[in-house]
């Protein structure tokens, strides 16, 4: 194992994140504690040696003093060796090891480990955890947590532990010269403490108000630009641009706030660190003028004040980074690590499918609405049944499918497959045995090949053709070419297929679900992107998908649930009809109204209320 490998930087978290700040930088930061010790310890030790410097060139000069001038390299020839031997070896040794602790050891290391555990985290989120934000907004968030904290813990080993050892040798050192020159030492430092004390709280709050607003401008920004096609098409340029200059206009006042606080920070802070080296240089000249104190006392004292009086600038800024940075882990925490609200069974197993039998059982679930949602479902799917579901919007359909996909809980009753409660298995094996095709299909920004492959990851390229031969797919992927010149199952597909037809779309979707071969099938409106000769171009690719499967299938077209096994026909959330589409036809209720009034193969539901 290399030395850039002692932190596992994708090692998981036991627990969920706590969400008070040093709880969860101990979570954040579990498993790297021993090597940032080690850093730790590297850095205080090069801040020993920075005072030890000075105490050095004073004995050199204490030494030179002490005899003949043209003596003094034969008469010290054992201590200046020694001197240059701290110089050219020591001192650059432990300065370049606390450098490698830090850059290679532990930085590229610490921020993976951070970013993988909140991203992880946020990935378990229910869905309406990402229904309530920003999709832009959630990734800066993990981003700017993750760097921040990184950042945090950089600094303290290469900024704090370093001038803290620095500040205790100093008091050491003066105090081995006089014990008043010491004292006002640590007076002084007592002041900068308070000084840090008053000003870094309201850095804290103003960097976390900060971070918030420039979360909000990278949501704002990618919602336009996710949705660019729909501004265009409604000339909202000016419109898009005013939201987006609101929220940049917030961000400048809360930038302006920080700036305020930190200008006044470092105003005083530079105000008290022009007060060390006078008080300490004339305090040592003083007692010098009464023989108290050695030249080289006084050149080790001006050497010490002037060095602490540099590095509380470069401290300073470093904890009002600090600080900021800390703003805006809490500003991470607040958003990132609320309690999953979608939870598997604390004995939950892998979901095993023999049948593909579905039993919903008086379900019920409404949004947390008076109205909407569904009620009193009770519906079994025998195995390899096709049951087709209609009804008008916001009968209950999608909420029917999210429900079966556990993309939430029901309020009431219960859904099992084949006998076993899809609340008791784990939500990721529940949905491996699913295969689904919607009616927004799901595209990444990715080539064609992992686009079909995500059905199945480790799918061999053979199978990936075989699918999308199926789906009939082939060989309009065959004919892609992207703007990087990449072609066939190489092209990229743009974000959300934009590059696609919806057709296109629906097919490579089709091909995923293909590939997947779930034993349970659902379709989600999934030809209704399709015009009718594309829609009879994939019709038998589509029965051949259902073949075996049990499917659950709705659609607003109603020609397409014509050849199910069944049709339930759904109204204000409950089931009000079901039987084959002869049957239903010939009952003569809704169903039968919706196939009458149907205008190009769509059901008109307000036409037949």
């Amino acid at each position: 194992m290399t030395f850039s490998q002692w932190i596992d930087p994708f090692a998981r978290a036991e627990s969920a994140p706590p969400r008070s700040l040093g709880a969860f930088i101990a979570w954040a930061l579990s498993g790297a504690w021993p090597v940032m010790l080690f850093a730790g310890a590297i850095s205080a030790f090069a801040g020993v040696l920075d005072v030890l410097a000075a105490k050095i060139l004073g004995s050199v000069i204490d030494r030179a003093l002490a005899g003949p001038p043209e003596t003094v390299l034969t008469r010290e020839a054992g201590f200046l060796a020694l001197v240059l031997g701290f110089f050219l070896l020591l001192r650059p040794a432990v300065m370049g090891l606390s450098a490698f602790a830090q850059s290679v050891m532990m930085q590229p290391n610490v921020f993976n480990l951070i970013l993988s555990r909140v991203h992880r985290y946020t990935l378990g989120h229910a869905v309406t955890f990402f229904d309530n934000d920003f999709a832009g907004r959630i990734s800066q968030k993990e981003m700017q947590t993750a760097r921040a904290l990184n950042d945090v813990v950089s600094e303290m080993m290469n900024a704090v532990l370093f001038s803290l050892s620095a500040v205790v040798g100093s008091v050491l050192l003066l105090g081995s010269v006089d014990w008043r020159i010491a004292l006002g030492l640590v007076a002084w430092a007592a002041a900068y403490a308070g000084l840090i004390r008053f000003f870094m709280p309201r850095i804290r709050a103003r960097s976390k108000a900060r971070a918030a607003a420039r979360a909000n401008v990278t949501g704002q920004l990618v919602d336009t630009v996710t949705n660019i096609k729909t501004v265009k098409l409604f000339a909202h340029d000016d419109f898009e641009d005013e939201a987006a200059l609101t929220a940049m206009g917030k961000y400048r006042e809360r930038f302006l706030e920080f700036g305020r606080v930190s200008s006044a920070f470092r105003f005083c802070l530079m105000a008290l660190a022009g007060l060390l080296p006078v008080m300490l240089i004339g305090a040592s000249l003083v007692y010098w003028s009464s023989g108290m104190v050695s030249t080289g006392d006084i050149a080790a004292t001006g050497t010490i004040s002037l060095r602490l009086a540099q590095m509380t600038g470069w401290v300073s800024f470093t904890l009002m980074g600090m600080y900021a940075n800390v703003g805006e882990i809490e500003d991470g925490i607040r958003t990132l690590t609320p309690p999953h609200t979608l939870l598997d069974a604390p004995d939950a197993g892998a979901l095993e499918v023999s049948e593909g039998r579905i039993a919903f059982k008086d379900v019920a679930f409404a949004y947390g609405r008076e109205s909407g949602g569904v009620e009193h479902i009770d519906l079994t799917i025998a195995p390899g049944e096709k049951v087709g579901v209609v009804g008008a919007s916001g009968a209950g359909k999608s909420t029917l499918v999210a429900l079966l996909l556990r993309l939430y809980d029901a309020e009431k009753g219960a859904i099992e497959i084949d006998g076993q409660g899809i609340g008791q298995v784990t939500q990721e094996s529940l949905r491996r045995q699913i295969a689904m095709v919607t009616q927004e299909t799901a595209m990444f920004n990715r080539s064609a090949l992992d686009n079909i492959r995500y059905g199945k990851p480790g799918a061999t390229l053979d199978e990936v053709i075989a699918a999308a031969r199926k789906a009939e797919a082939h060989d309009f992927v065959e004919g892609l070419q992207d703007h990087m010149g990449r072609t066939g199952y190489d092209a990229h597909l743009g974000e959300r297929g934009v590059k696609l037809s919806g057709g296109q779309r629906q097919r490579i979707a089709l091909a995923r679900a293909i590939l997947k071969d779930a034993p349970i099938l659902v379709l989600d409106e999934a030809t209704s992107a399709l015009d009718s000769e594309v829609e009879a171009v994939i019709q038998e690719a589509l029965e051949r998908v259902m073949e075996g499967k049990t499917v659950l299938a709705i659609a607003h077209r109603l020609s397409t649930l014509s050849e199910m096994d069944r049709i339930v026909v759904l109204d204000r959330g409950r089931i009000a009809e079901t039987g084959t589409h002869d049957e239903l036809l010939a009952k003569g209720g809704l169903y039968a109204r919706y196939w009458s009034r149907q205008s190009g193969g769509f059901m008109n539901p307000e036409a037949a209320e």
